[in-house]
Formats: C-alpha cells, sequence, structure tokens
C-alpha cells in the first residue's frame, strides 16, 4: 500500500491506496492502511470500504473515524476486479444514493459475495463450517435476471426543492431521485395517499390482508418462496401443533394451519396490535388457529393456557421470522425449552441468524438446513431460511400419537 501524503492520524476526506481484502458483513470490503507519517512500531488501520471489490487496488477517501477503526469510499479504481461492472443507476456512486450496496458487481459475484458472508458469520458466531449458496430470484418467470424492478414497497423522503429523495449512506442527507432503478413500476410508497388502507396480497391461492404501511416482504416472489421453503423443511403432519412467532398478517399461520388440519392447531403471535387483527382475519377460516398479539418473549413467558390450538402446551413445529436484530437468547431458550421436533428461522441478518443458531447449540439443536436467496438484488442483504432440528431424540414424546 502507498499512503497519500499526510501528517498525523487519519481524518475524514484523506485519501489513501490500498489493496482491498474480502467481503465483510453490511456491504464493505476490508482494506488494511497506515498514515502517511507512522514509525516503525506503527500498526495498519482497519477501513471498511463501500463501492469496490475483493482484490482491488483503489483509492479510498476517509468519511468516518473511530478508535478502531475507519469507514470510506473507494473514490478512484487504479486495477478493477473482473466482476467490477458500470452501475445501471447514476446516483449508485460515493456520496450519492445510499440505497444500494453492489450495484457496480455482476449479480452471479453478488451472489457469492453474500454467500461468503453468511458463511463468514455461521464459521465466526456458531462454529459451523458449511458451504453456502445464494439463489437467485427472478421477479417473474419470463423477466430478465437483471436485479431492477423488484421492490414492491418504497419510502421516500422529501428532496431539497420537493420531489422524492433518498439518503445517502449513513447519513441524513437527502439525494433527489426522479426513478429509482430497483423500484417495481407499480411499487406502493409508504406513506402516501394511494397507498393509504389495506391492500390484498394473493400467495399460493391465499388472499391476505395488509396494511399498506405495514410490513410486508418487498420481493414479489419472496412470500411464496419462503412458505414452499419453510413448509418443505418442517414436513408439517395433520394433528400436530405448531408456534409461528413474529408472525406479522398470519403468512405462514395460515398454511401451517391448512397442513396440520382441523386436530392440529396453530397460534401466531405478533407484537404489532395492528398486524396481529389482521392475522386474525387472514386465519378466521381455521378454528384451528389463534392469534396472540404481545412482545414473543412475553407471550412465550405467560404461555397459552387452555387454548385450543395448543392444548396441553406441546409444540411440534415453530417458525421464528423476527426482526433484523434476530430472535435473541431470551426467545430461542423458552423455544428450545418446548422442544418441538423442527424450528425454521427465517433471517434476513446472517449475523443474528449464526448468533441464535449458536444459542439453539446451547439447548441441544443443530443446524440441519440452510437456503439463502437473493431476494435484495444489488444491495448486501440476503434472505435465509434455516432448519433446526434436535441433535438427540426426544425420549419424553412420541412423533406417532
Amino acid at each position: 500500500m502507498t499512503p497519500v501524503p499526510g501528517s498525523g492520524p487519519f481524518a475524514v476526506g484523506d485519501r489513501v491506496e490500498a489493496r482491498t481484502g474480502p467481503i465483510a458483513h453490511g456491504g464493505h470490503v476490508v482494506a488494511r492502511v497506515r498514515p502517511a507519517r507512522s514509525g516503525p512500531d506503527a500498526r495498519d488501520v482497519v477501513v471498511f470500504v463501500r463501492h469496490a471489490l475483493p482484490g482491488e487496488r483503489v483509492v479510498i477517501a476517509i468519511t468516518e473515524v473511530s478508535k478502531t477503526f475507519l469507514r470510506g469510499d473507494a473514490v478512484e479504481v487504479l486495477e478493477a476486479s473482473p466482476d467490477r461492472v458500470e452501475a445501471p443507476c447514476a446516483l449508485a456512486h460515493p456520496d450519492g444514493c445510499g440505497g444500494c450496496d453492489f450495484q457496480h458487481v455482476t449479480l452471479p459475484a453478488q451472489r457469492r459475495l453474500k454467500a461468503q458472508v453468511v458463511a463468514e458469520q455461521l464459521r465466526r458466531l456458531a462454529g459451523i463450517e458449511r458451504e453456502v449458496v445464494v439463489e437467485a430470484v427472478p421477479v417473474a418467470e419470463d423477466a430478465p435476471d437483471d436485479g431492477l424492478g423488484w421492490r414492491t414497497r418504497m419510502q421516500y423522503v422529501d428532496a431539497p426543492g420537493g420531489g422524492p429523495g433518498l439518503r445517502k449512506h449513513r447519513s441524513h442527507e437527502v439525494v433527489a431521485v426522479e426513478r429509482c432503478l430497483i423500484a417495481a413500476p407499480d411499487a406502493r410508497v409508504a406513506g402516501h395517499a394511494r397507498s393509504a388502507g389495506v391492500v390484498v396480497e394473493r400467495v399460493l391461492g391465499r388472499d391476505f390482508r395488509v396494511d399498506a404501511d405495514g410490513f410486508w416482504q418487498v420481493h414479489p416472489q419472496a412470500p411464496r418462496i419462503l412458505v414452499e421453503t419453510v413448509l418443505a423443511m418442517l414436513s408439517p403432519r395433520p394433528g400436530e401443533r405448531a408456534l409461528d412467532l413474529y408472525a406479522g398478517v398470519g403468512l405462514f399461520s395460515a398454511f401451517l394451519a391448512e397442513a396440520v388440519g382441523p386436530a392440529g392447531g396453530v397460534v401466531s403471535v405478533e407484537g404489532d396490535r395492528r398486524a396481529s387483527e389482521l392475522a386474525g382475519e387472514n386465519l378466521a377460516a381455521f378454528p384451528q388457529a389463534a392469534t396472540r398479539h404481545g412482545r414473543v418473549d412475553r407471550v412465550l413467558a405467560q404461555g397459552f393456557g387452555s387454548r385450543r390450538a395448543l392444548s396441553g402446551g406441546a409444540v411440534d413445529v415453530v417458525v421464528l421470522d423476527p426482526p433484523r436484530e434476530g430472535a435473541k437468547r431470551a426467545v430461542v431458550s423458552v423455544v428450545a425449552a418446548l422442544r418441538p421436533r423442527a424450528i425454521t428461522y427465517v433471517a434476513c441478518d446472517p449475523a443474528a441468524l449464526a448468533r441464535d443458531v449458536a444459542y439453539f447449540a446451547e439447548s441441544g439443536y443443530e443446524l440441519a438446513g440452510l437456503r439463502a436467496f437473493d431476494l435484495f438484488p444489488m444491495t448486501s442483504h440476503v434472505e435465509c431460511v434455516a432448519l433446526l432440528e434436535r441433535a438427540w431424540p426426544d425420549l419424553r414424546r412420541s412423533d406417532s400419537r
């Protein structure tokens, strides 16, 4: 590496040349840099670099300084990776829109990088060595796999001078946006008048009522793919009892209820009151399904009493679909204590997933399956579905009843 001339420690605005290293969680690559004037005992400083790829030689503009690391943007590419392409969006550059991390990367390489991140998080946080493949998910069967036009919901902010805008990376500054290339042509805009009220989403022949500003997967194929994957992993059986935690409007609950049948039971637990109300409406056709509103950890701590859906307190299968921060130890411990035969964990954050997989391992559950889907092309985000099963038989119950 060749430091750009300067003196003293790094400051915002400094520029330094470096060879980039591996991909890091969050859409950055890792590089190591050293101040221009440093003694023989000086150590390199880690910098997390946006707009770069592993193995490139770039000029980095420092954007943030902390005690232990730096953040920066690749503002000049001296030796490019073969996976580099010209970004389709004119705003996907340093000091531009912060919405997309990987527009400068070919789609196959984006998926390889995301797979590396998932594998690295499992190795580092859960001690699991596993090969990961991130699967492509085109918008539709007849649509090009170009990573554009997939986002069905958008949330803009007001740009200077009026009009829609999006924020810069890690900033409150707003960039005016005429057209977001990853947004679907008919994307609903959160808080916009034309999005007010309740929308109806159709998944595998079933309608779901969803608040226009409430949570719903933003890739048009995501609900179907996630439902099919969860059902394939869990293989719910007639008569079984299921928990759907962080259930939203009951997407997984409805298909679980259908699978376990009238002799089974499903409890749908959701912390958002409006989503829980809609889950009740969406599950109205299933007498074997019940909804509970409240924080998942508190509802689990209270138990389910004599509710028909989980009479006796036994649970056979569990779906966890927590927010980005994950389920965390308290929820994992209670779920594991219920001794379900199988658990699926739907995760949009590989670090939170890996951490919680490690917690499940402490309670005797092992990672038995994993699929990853590219449901957020052009960004660093990836959706995973993990299957957790007991590492040893549960002699207290028989699966055959």
